[in-house]
This record gives C-alpha cells, structure tokens and sequence, in this order.
C-alpha cells in the first residue's frame, strides 16, 4: 500500500495533473480535448495521463480513433481513507473492531 500511496501522492503533486482530475470528475475525454483546456502540447498532456494512470487515478478506454480518459473515483478514496486512518489516533482500534465484526459474521 507506501508504494501505491507514494505513487498517487507524487501525482498528485502536479498541479496541471490535479487539474486534469478535476476535469475528468465532470466527463471522459481524450488527450486531445484536455490539451485544448491547457496551454501545453498533447504530448505533455499525454505524460501528466500516463502518471495518472499509473497511480491508479485515472483509466482508459479506447474508442474509435481516441482514447478517452475517466477518473478512477474509488481508487483515489480508498488510497487517501486508508492513509487517514493510519494517520488518525483512533484508527487502529476502529480498523480492529471491523475486522472483529468481519470475523464473527463469517462464522
């Protein structure tokens, strides 16, 4: 889980690919169509996706000709709660008491 989170964090980094989130939270789009929001070749745009994707931030589907990009909503969330509750006080006992209640339900 450090590498995945060390992944997402330095991609997160970025504040071209923090708004790249941004506009994938609202629909797919191609390189080509986030190129045109920034004032940066679609190569660029192309290496800020591949980060992203390899943090696990954003997917890919390809759909004719283009590539469209969506965020990965879950992964993001899930990464960024399980560093907060290793960070939080409580989240060790909270995280004990889950996997308790996991236990008893399976028996």
């Amino acid at each position: 889980m450090a590498a995945s989170l060390d992944k997402i964090f330095e991609a997160l980094a970025s504040g071209p690919r923090r708004q790249i989130l941004a506009y994938l939270t609202e629909k797919e789009l191609s390189t080509t169509e986030l190129a045109e929001r920034f004032a940066m070749s679609t190569p660029a745009v192309s290496r800020h996706l591949s980060v992203l994707e390899n943090a696990g931030l954003v997917t890919s589907e390809r759909s004719g000709q283009f590539v469209l990009y969506k965020l990965n909503g879950d992964s993001l969330v899930n990464s960024l709660t399980g560093y907060a509750f290793e960070l939080c006080p409580v989240a060790r006992p909270l995280k004990r008491e889950r996997v308790a209640a996991k236990t008893q339900k399976a028996r």
